[in-house]
């Protein structure tokens, strides 16, 4: 080794020791450094010592639960705790789901249906839906089905059978569901088998509790929504419902038969076969939720079981088909035992739900057992009613014709008497009416007669599910709107009143109705003097379908659509076949002859005579003051 490199190796050393020396803490850092290592030691210690104060505190929770488990379920406290699992039952018509947890149906899916988005048509999931009953132990504890865990006997492809055990020896309550063949039925049998000794004296009824959210199923969330609501029917009397457009709730202190969560064309019933529901409670929310329409909630109460330890109950899932709903009762020889859920089906009140059920629905189920195009149907069912209104569509023409052929009888009178003699004008214009044989309520009492029918017509198209994802033309759906042209930018007024599309059907039907209001208006213009204001109103109430029909049924505004032209064909038909100059050759000839006066001229021109008496005495009164 060299000179150089020994040199080189001690200015090393000497460089390392130095900095050594140089870096080395002082006393103060040291100590420093001793502290804080002695901090996080307490820390770690103070953290270990809290997870070991938490994992005491959770297992003497758990311990506590276990405790007020037993307390709280009693002769329950084995099928207080397990496993949830899922069993299904199907046919041709539905998949049920069930679970062993609460022993209830969880899922209902109809087959043979889709949604608007093309999926399988669910009524409700585990997320949509909670149904439990309620018990009462021997040592009064309330006891929530939906706590426990039933244990599954015996399951088929269409029955299952659960049991919620009391004692090793059988005792137990039995839920037995019964899916029938080619049926949207479920029966459900609730059997007591030694439940006796296990359950409360004063437990006289089981107590129901049913919460569910109606589905949006169909495009038009808002038109859906009119049509969807709680509905449900006294045990001996009329289907009622809360109101579709708002909350509401009611307390029911009668007998109800069954209580149903009911959309547009689907529902989901509950119905006491042999015993019937009381104290009742029902509330029905507009839901904040975009998938949902709305949410029901029932609480309610049911016998507790026959003589045989039995209570019978069935479950409706399906559509709202009339002729389905109406064939259940089919079978139910006591009336008071029947369902009528078809009642549930807003058919219209009174007459015109007496013109749905006996001519429209036996006419289209007709025409549908042999066509399959609805919308050939629709066109078809037009023409059948057009043919039966017929007779009273013509009967409105000629007087409207008479009338028409009058006017220069009408203008003569009116240019003899002067405008400050309404009245005058008016007893000599009935005058007129009554030496020809014409009256003027001759157009009305037809068009009155036909009302009956147009509105059934109104209301059926939007309830028949037959419609249902049913394409004509450019209609993909009949039960909806026909949009050609949409968008989604929001535009004041517009996408509030009329929506944010436009409907082919809805528009084509508006132009009809303003070229039938043209031609009606011009026809029945009789000479007199019309109110500018009230024939702005004849044309706007076309302007105003736009709006109220844009967001409806294309199947209604279609049948409207054709309706109008065909009324306008048989208006140009009569027009041929009616001569204006021998109509006003006919009614003079009348006018030599006798006239039988009606009943109802008979009235008015005896008020017109009491009315121009008393104007007489006015004047006489307002000559005797000056």
């Amino acid at each position: 080794m060299d000179k150089n490199t020994i040199i080189g190796f001690t200015l090393i050393v000497a460089l390392l020791v130095g900095y050594s020396w140089y870096t080395k803490p002082s006393e103060e850092q040291i100590k420093a450094q001793q502290a804080y290592a002695d901090s996080i030691r307490m820390v770690q210690a103070e953290q270990e010592a809290i997870r070991e104060m938490e994992f005491q505190q959770a297992q003497a929770n758990a311990d506590k639960a276990v405790s007020q488990q037993v307390a709280d379920y009693g002769v329950f406290n084995a099928v207080a705790v397990g496993e949830e699992k899922l069993y299904t039952i199907q046919n041709d018509s539905l998949l049920v789901t069930l679970s062993n947890k609460g022993g209830s149906i969880v899922s209902v899916q109809l087959k043979g249906y889709s949604n608007f988005n093309h999926e399988p048509l669910v009524l409700f999931d585990q997320t949509d839906a909670k149904s439990q009953f309620t018990l009462v132990t021997n040592n009064n504890r309330i006891v929530e089905s939906s706590n426990l865990y039933f244990q599954v006997k015996d399951v088929t492809d269409s029955t299952l059978t659960m049991v919620l055990p009391a004692d090793s020896a059988g005792a137990g309550l039995y839920l037995h569901y019964n899916l029938y063949k080619d049926s949207y039925m479920v029966a459900l049998s609730m059997e007591s088998v030694g439940m006796d000794k296990y359950l409360s004296p004063q437990m006289t009824s089981l107590d129901w509790t049913w919460n569910m959210k109606i589905r949006q199923q169909e495009r038009s969330k808002k038109f859906e929504g009119r049509y969807s609501g709680l509905y449900y029917k006294y045990w001996d009397d009329e289907v009622e419902n809360l109101s579709n457009e708002s909350d509401d709730r009611e307390v029911l202190s009668n007998r109800i038969h069954w209580i149903a969560c009911k959309d547009q064309f689907f529902s989901t019933v509950f119905i006491a076969e042999e015993s019937y529901f009381t104290n009742t409670q029902v509330e029905s929310t507009i839901s904040k939720d975009p998938n949902y329409l709305k949410e029901c909630n029932i609480v309610t109460s049911s016998d507790l079981f026959n003589d045989a330890g039995v209570t019978h109950f069935s479950y409706y899932f399906g559509p709202n088909s009339y002729q389905l709903l109406s064939s259940l009762d089919d079978n139910i020889e006591k009336s008071e035992h029947q369902y009528h859920l078809e009642d549930m089906i807003p058919l219209g009140w009174g007459i015109f739900g007496w013109v749905n059920k006996f001519l429209i629905i036996p006419i289209f189920n007709f025409l549908g057992s042999f066509i399959s195009n609805y919308g050939l149907v629709i066109f078809l069912l037009t023409l059948i009613v057009k043919l039966i209104l017929l007779p009273f569509t013509y009967k409105s023409y000629i007087s409207t014709a008479k009338m028409r052929v009058l006017r220069p009888e009408i203008e003569k009178i009116n240019a003899k008497i002067p405008e400050d003699k309404p009245m005058e004008r008016q007893q000599a214009t009935m005058a007129l009416y009554r030496k020809v044989g014409v009256s003027p309520m001759g157009g009305c009492l037809p068009m009155l007669l036909q009302m009956p029918v147009l509105f059934a017509l109104f209301v059926f198209f939007p309830a028949a599910i037959e419609l249902r994802q049913q394409g004509f033309l450019w209609a993909e759906d009949l039960s909806s709107y026909d949009s050609i042209f949409s968008w989604t930018t929001y535009i004041p007024f517009i996408s509030t009143y009329y929506g944010n599309h436009f409907s082919l059907f809805c528009l084509l039907m508006a132009i009809a109705n303003i070229v039938s209001t043209k031609i009606s208006m011009d026809s029945q213009n009789t000479g007199q003097q019309q109110m500018p204001m009230m024939k702005w109103m004849m044309y706007l109430m076309p302007i105003m379908f736009l709006f109220f029909f844009n967001d409806y049924a294309s199947g209604l505004s279609y049948y409207y659509f054709i309706s109008t032209v065909l009324t306008l064909l048989q208006t140009f038909i009569f027009r041929m076949s009616v001569n204006d100059e021998k109509l006003l050759a006919k009614l003079k000839a009348n006018s030599g002859k006798p006239q039988k006066q009606s009943g109802f001229m008979a009235r008015l021109e005896k008020m017109q005579k009491e009315q121009m008496a008393r104007q007489r005495e006015m004047l006489k009164e307002q000559q005797k003051r000056r």
